[in-house]
């Protein structure tokens, strides 16, 4: 069964062939497809959808909330977004990008989760359906984590996903920003975890770590991805990195003070692109800056927190590709970008970082 609906300009999907098999789903899940239905295609409240389904406002609150979890509801929007378009040429001259994509805002939160989640869910799902064998390369954090919550379920044989940083944390309230494991369950892919903490406690640590069985191959692997999808961090003691104890408040105070801006992979660098070292720079677990020099690297990150770290970022050369909302965009365009030259080919890492 297909379910379609078209309202205002976007396409509302759900059905089989967001979960393979009819038979495969639960009656859980074939209630929680339907509640959402009622609810995003049919204009229902979700008082009313519990009415119809004969179930309790809460139980129906749930369902939905489980729908878009499982990756059964799809948003489509067909058309192009004029202001966004030029907003995404204004950047992509700027820093000589390859690929850009501009979100309108749904909200008006500091960190706008669902706007670049679905954006960052979309994009990975056209590189799936290229249907090529790829492996893909992945970092953590928040929004990384949303771009999962709400990619749809598939089978993706032809995909590897591989760990770009440690990241196991004291937290276990954190584990949610660990995509890799919810990648490989949404897509049934291959994932190739790095067991690692993202910081070591001292350099001879991060040494003894690196030495263990099968952790260099991870590694290895992790230098040959054919993309990197990564978000982008703060150098502000509010980062997720710090609210997860991957790093702790001295660590980032050192960061800033020595004038770091935003964060890359676990890379720090300054408001003008440049590489930040410190004490941390050392025992971060997490493929070297030069090793990450003319990579295809796609971003999804914004917020108005995170304006001055994307454009510190972006100056460095190492970006391919930027996904970001609307208001970030535009704060970017007010810092500089339109005044910049249009470059006519990528100046990359080696040459802006080296």
């Amino acid at each position: 069964m297909k379910l379609f609906a078209e309202k205002e300009n976007i396409i509302i999907l759900g059905g089989d062939e967001l979960k393979s098999g009819a038979a495969s789903r639960d009656h859980e899940s074939s209630l929680a497809m339907r509640a959402a239905w009622l609810h995003y295609a049919g204009g229902l409240t979700q008082a009313e959808v519990a009415k119809r389904l004969g179930l309790t406002s809460l139980k129906a609150h749930r369902l939905i909330t489980k729908a878009n979890h499982d990756g059964l509801i799809r948003v489509v929007i067909d058309g192009d977004v004029g202001e966004c378009v030029e907003l995404e040429q204004r950047l992509t001259a700027a820093y000589g990008l390859d690929y850009c994509e501009v979100v309108p805002d749904l909200d008006q939160n500091d960190l706008p989760l669902r706007a670049l989640g679905i954006a960052g869910a979309q994009f990975l799902k056209r590189e799936i359906d290229r249907g090529e064998p790829m492996l893909i390369g992945v970092g953590h954090g928040r929004t990384l984590a949303a771009s999962v919550d709400y990619l749809m379920r598939s089978t993706a044989d032809h995909i590897r996903f591989v760990s770009l940083l440690g990241g196991v944390t004291r937290k276990f309230a954190a584990n949610p920003h660990d995509v890799i494991h919810r990648l490989a369950e949404r897509t049934g892919a291959q994932a190739y975890v790095m067991p690692l903490p993202f910081v070591a406690n001292t350099i001879e640590d991060r040494d003894v770590l690196l030495g263990q069985r099968g952790i260099g191959d991870v590694f290895d692997l992790a230098a040959r991805s054919d993309l990197m999808f990564v978000g982008i961090g703060t150098a502000e003691r509010e980062a997720s990195l710090v609210a997860t104890d991957m790093i702790e408040h001295s660590e980032i105070d050192e960061v800033k003070r020595k004038g770091g801006v935003g964060e890359l992979l676990g890379c720090f660098f300054d408001a003008q692109g440049r590489p930040v070292e410190t004490d941390l720079s050392e025992r971060i677990i997490a493929l070297p800056r030069e090793q990450l020099k003319d990579r295809r690297i796609v971003a999804v990150a914004g917020g108005k927190v995170k304006a001055r770290a994307i454009k510190a970022v972006l100056e460095s050369r190492y970006l391919d590709g930027l996904i970001t909302d609307e208001t970030t965009a535009r704060t970017l365009v007010g810092q500089g970008v339109a005044e910049q030259a249009p470059v006519a080919a990528k100046r990359k890492a080696n040459g802006a970082s080296s």
